[in-house]
């Protein structure tokens, strides 16, 4: 869903120090929605979190919000 990945573009942005450099897409799945995540290099760190914890509160609070539309969510990020 389109309105949701300008969602988790700005929960990305509010971590990383290169807020320039965030993308996001998303595919529409059987099992649910995807949004694929990518930030600078330096930034993969940031977003994921001590033990995963920043990617788990952004994926929490994205299954929320789609859970009202019975969907479910996915944030992965794309490290290269």
């Amino acid at each position: 869903m389109k309105e949701y990945k300008g969602l988790v573009e700005y929960l990305a942005k509010q971590v990383v120090t290169d807020p320039d450099a965030v993308a996001v897409e998303y595919r529409s799945e059987r099992e649910g929605l995807t949004y694929y995540v990518t930030v600078a290099q330096g930034d993969v760190g940031k977003i994921i979190g001590k033990n995963g914890r920043v990617i788990a509160a952004i994926r929490h609070y994205v299954s929320a919000a789609l859970g009202k539309q019975r969907k479910r969510a996915f944030v992965k990020v794309i490290t290269e």
